[in-house]
């Protein structure tokens, strides 16, 4: 591998010198600047071999430099050489500081704008004004250099029945539309793959993980919209099923579809557009209003219909947990202490039961032991898979893309008997939990103003736990879903009905356990005494809690009585659905708890 990166980059340094450039910055995203890349875009794994989720790298004439998060310090040593790359944090040290300080004076650096948000590069130009020449290419480089590339996968693309969505494309496009004309703008550009999906009511399988097809799209004030997507790949009935005045146009039709907004008012989302945009849009004269992507809160908020396929298809992955949890438990007894990927392997296998399952909703967190002690460990990227042992934890987070919703899910089991420390930190994590899925808030809250909760009790112990408490969740679209959020970092939208979060604290000692305790919340409205109108949360996972490792004497009464009627709807729903020993097994597991009677 290190031969074949060693020759990627002396082909990359050739195009730099025939394009007298002294180096060129290489990020992980690609040019939809999503969460999830698809594999014909991992233009950084290409030329540096690193797989992980973030960072970026920079390669000049003489040096090549690669900078990555916490997450992933250990990572990138065993598959970036060291004697070719150098590491860097991408936070302490950022590209641009590195570039500033081993650059020469008037260097040009070599920037693709498609693979940038236009906040970025806004940034990147002020930063390195009256240090270094940065140069726009028009074509990244990566691609003209990469042998056997990948081709795109060109997935089907479904049509989302109403009896799933709940809401006409031609509904949401109008809703959309009057939000431009209350606002004097004349077109909206849409590059967030799920807002694109969704305002369609299409689904795709283009990327691993995130049910979208490849495209984007312009709304514009009449509620018509110009989707650019290779024509080969519309159904027969796509024009029934989204109804009038949705225009197709290739993806190579892109500018001059652009060129036709000169002197018009568009508004552009500046974190979550590329560069690319901003630029052309500025080129053809168009006014740039930046501004949120106004499908963003729409669609956070569910409908009914969506609501209700999310309780649905929570049941129907509790399904699947319960038959895995029971099956591990099994393997425990017997003396099985299998790795985490056989473990992974064996969940999602139970998950692919379920005829309506198109994908997982992210690559399964199975972490075993110590290796839970990294809150986002992918045990795919280690040079060797964790195994069980006795008497101590283990962290499963993972989730399933059903037709009817997405789930998203952190279990952590005993295996054998835990320490009496993990389980008092399983229990502090357990009452953080319970305090906020048990919170009641008036509407206009935040989650920024509801984290504490879920710390409370951690804190009061002088423990914490180093990640967001909540992040929103689509429907049968991206698990990590925006505006909202639960997180000390302030966040200025506030939680609404219908609104899916996460409910997720944790603890993490280095080089012993992790602990997570992840249900999806649905936000409802609920009865008010008072004057004001209150929201409050909905659990939508059905999976047990592992009683087995909390510490009973640690909570409170009302506290058991949640757990108790949290562990009755389990009961209540699942049942039904298994049998044999997965039914005894869950029985056993939902049993109520109560404090010892001496």
């Amino acid at each position: 591998m290190k031969k074949e990166i060693l020759n990627r980059i002396e082909r990359l340094r050739q195009w730099l010198i025939k394009n007298d450039y002294d180096a060129i910055i290489i990020p992980h995203e690609d040019e939809f600047l999503g969460e999830y890349i698809p594999e014909h875009n991992e233009r950084l794994a290409y030329i540096s071999g690193f797989v992980g989720s973030a960072g970026a790298a920079i390669i000049t004439q003489e040096q090549a430099a690669i900078f990555v998060d916490g997450r992933y310090t250990i990572q990138v040593t065993k598959q970036t050489p060291n004697d070719v790359f150098s590491y860097h944090h991408l936070i302490q040290e950022p590209p641009l500081t590195w570039a500033t300080q081993n650059l020469k004076q008037g260097a040009r650096l070599a920037i693709d704008p498609k693979m940038h948000s236009a906040t970025w590069f806004e940034k990147a130009s002020q930063q390195l004004s009256g240090h270094l020449n940065t140069i726009s290419v028009d074509q990244n480089p990566i691609d003209t250099i990469w042998q056997d590339r990948p081709d795109p996968i060109e997935s089907t693309m479904r049509l989302m029945d109403l009896e799933l969505v709940g809401q006409s494309s031609e509904a949401k496009r109008q809703h959309i539309a009057d939000t431009l004309l209350h606002t004097n703008i004349d077109a909206a550009l849409l590059t967030q793959l799920d807002s694109i999906c969704w305002l369609l009511n299409i689904r795709g399988l283009d990327v691993s993980r995130l049910p979208v097809l490849l495209s984007h799209a312009i709304i514009h004030q009449d509620s018509s919209v110009d989707f650019f997507i290779a024509a080969h790949r519309i159904p027969s009935d796509f024009t029934q099923h989204v109804g009038p005045n949705v225009r197709v146009h290739e993806p190579q039709d892109l500018e001059k579809i652009l060129a036709t907004l000169a002197n018009k008012q568009v508004l552009v989302d500046p974190n979550t557009s590329n560069a690319w945009f901003t630029l052309t849009l500025q080129k053809h004269n168009a006014i740039i209003h930046p501004a949120a992507d106004p499908c963003l809160l729409v669609k956070a908020c569910k409908n009914s219909v969506e609501a209700q396929g999310m309780i649905n298809c929570h049941v129907r992955d509790g399904v699947a947990m319960v038959s895995f949890l029971s099956w591990l438990d099994k393997e425990v007894e017997q003396g099985q202490m299998h790795d985490e990927d056989v473990l992974a392997t064996k969940l999602q296998y139970y998950r692919e039961q379920d005829s309506t399952l198109a994908d997982l909703s992210f690559d399964t967190i199975s972490a075993a032991g110590s290796n839970a002690a990294m809150c986002h460990y992918n045990h795919a990227d280690q040079p060797e898979f964790g195994k069980l042992s006795l008497n101590s934890l283990y962290l499963v987070d993972s989730g399933g893309q059903y037709q009817d919703g997405t789930t998203d899910i952190t279990r952590t089991v005993a295996i054998g008997q835990p320490s009496d420390f993990m389980k008092q930190q399983f229990t502090l994590v357990l009452k953080g939990h319970i305090a906020l899925a048990s919170a009641r808030f008036p509407k206009g809250t935040t989650g920024s103003q509801l984290d504490v909760l879920a710390r409370q009790f951690l804190w009061a112990k002088g423990y914490n736990y180093d990640h967001g408490t909540g992040h929103g969740v689509g429907h049968f679209l991206s698990v990590h879903e925006g505006p909202q959020r639960i997180s000390p970092a302030y966040n200025g939208v506030a939680l609404q009905a219908g609104m899916v979060v996460s409910n997720e604290p944790g603890y993490y000692r280095t080089d012993e356990f992790g602990i997570r305790i992840e249900n999806l919340e649905l936000i409802s409205n609920v009865e008010s005494a008072g004057d004001l109108e209150v929201l409050g949360f909905q659990s939508l996972t059905r999976c047990p809690i592992d009683t087995r490792a909390i510490n009973i004497d640690m909570l409170n009464r009302p506290e058991l009585a949640w757990l108790n009627d949290y562990h009755q709807k389990v009961w209540s729903d699942l049942s039904p659905l298994v049998e044999g020993e997965v039914k005894a097994w869950l029985e056993q597991a939902t049993s109520p708890l109560s404090y010892d009677a001496s």
